[in-house]
């Protein structure tokens, strides 16, 4: 914001430039790299499902989406960690429908 040398009003103050911030490492926390999405798909080819994934994939074909949702909030913590649990498998139960 521009200050004018004035004592009142919106814009007081001595006028100074303003210096760019620069954007601290933390706030790049959460955003994927390319190498890091290859390596999870990787290690999700190697290493497969959880049991609780496979019975909530089992679930999920059977249409039984309370009964999931309850037992990945169970396992998992929150609601919100919950929901983006059975969007990644409800995604992978699609992927293999298409592929046969």
């Amino acid at each position: 914001m521009a200050r004018s040398n004035l004592r009142y009003g919106l814009n007081t103050g001595h006028p100074t430039t303003a210096i760019a911030q620069v954007p601290r490492p933390s706030h790049r926390k959460g955003s994927q790299s390319t190498k890091n999405k290859f390596v999870r798909s990787v290690v999700r080819e190697v290493a497969g499902f959880s049991p609780y994934e496979r019975r909530v994939m089992e679930l999920l074909r059977n249409s039984k989406d309370k009964k999931a949702r309850k037992l990945t909030k169970k396992r998992l913590g929150t609601l919100l960690r919950s929901k983006r649990k059975l969007e990644e498998l409800g995604n992978i139960i699609q992927e293999s429908r298409r592929a046969h």
